[in-house]
């Protein structure tokens, strides 16, 4: 039996819906999930296998990337630069446009995105009217020769996803599979409990405070029954800080209840979690500081 299997980018601006998709996707909350603009930092891959009508098999590697935005700030200079690597590395590149937005958004993705393989997706047509996404498909209609193929898509559990995975696969290269069927990312835990952890700030902290924190996850022990995960959240400022650990650190107790809910949710498991918080000034303002968080720069 033929197979074929290909990486394929999910990009968009700040709060297209990216990484809302990928989770409906996978069935599983891997991908951190924030009604605040530019939550993800980094490229991460999620696998999805699926069969095709004529039997064929196809592993799908979704690359979670950063909004496509432009700011001044270095770590916002890096978070363009995963979306444009990733563009340029995949072998599809999948556009999130939310139903409501000016197809503008559009046009400065077609500006990077240099003519490569691409398939237009309407988001969030379930919360405009149906006038108003054929209105919308009709404005598209001018750039038709640019995407592969407009696809109108809803994230709720009810939306059958199998015609879009379909599309995907017919324009993935035949290939062995490149993953064992039964990984579901190439991140390794260390990464995914980092992005749990920083959902929760995002949910429980006002909006300043998440965009100059960041999370490590220091020491990791995995055992049978439970896992022990000791991680450290980083702030520029002592107030940040204060803020984060609240009066009689209610707040980090509440940060930290969330996150555990969330890994053990993931885990099928009991999850113990501690987490200091500590001031590295600066941070992201280097890019010596982001390196040591993990935040690798080649320009």
């Amino acid at each position: 039996m033929s197979t074929r299997a290909g990486f394929v980018s999910v990009l968009g601006r700040p709060n297209a819906g990216k990484s809302t998709f990928l989770n409906f996707i996978c069935g599983q909350n891997l991908a951190l999930v924030s009604h605040k603009a530019n939550a993800t930092r980094k490229r991460m891959n999620f696998i999805i296998m699926h069969t095709r009508q004529n039997m064929e098999r196809t592993q799908i590697i979704f690359v979670d990337t950063p909004g496509i935005h432009k700011q001044e700030k270095l770590l916002n200079q890096f978070m363009l630069q995963e979306a444009i690597k990733a563009m340029g590395d995949c072998d599809l590149n999948l556009f999130l446009a939310p139903a409501y937005d000016p197809t503008s958004y559009y046009q400065e993705f077609l500006l990077l995105n240099e003519d490569r393989p691409h398939l237009l997706l309407l988001t969030q047509c379930d919360k405009v009217s149906k006038t108003e996404v054929l209105q919308k498909i009709a404005e598209y209609d001018e750039f038709r020769e640019k995407f592969l193929a407009l696809i109108p898509i809803e994230c709720k559990d009810s939306f059958d996803f199998s015609p879009l995975l379909e599309t995907i696969s017919a324009h993935l290269p035949q290939s062995p599979l490149l993953y064992d069927e039964e990984i579901l990312t190439t991140s390794n835990m260390r990464e995914i409990y980092k992005e749990i952890i920083r959902e929760s700030l995002f949910e429980n902290l006002s909006d300043e405070i998440p965009y100059e924190s960041d999370v490590v996850i220091e020491k990791f022990i995995e055992k049978p029954t439970i896992n022990k995960v000791f991680g450290r959240i980083i702030v520029e400022k002592d107030s940040q800080k204060a803020i984060i650990i609240g009066k009689q650190a209610t707040t980090i107790k509440r940060i930290g209840r969330s996150a555990r809910e969330k890994l053990e949710a993931l885990e099928g498991k009991k999850i113990f979690l501690q987490l200091n918080v500590v001031t590295q000034k600066n941070w992201s303002k280097t890019k010596d500081g982001l390196k040591k968080i993990g935040y690798d720069f080649d320009f």
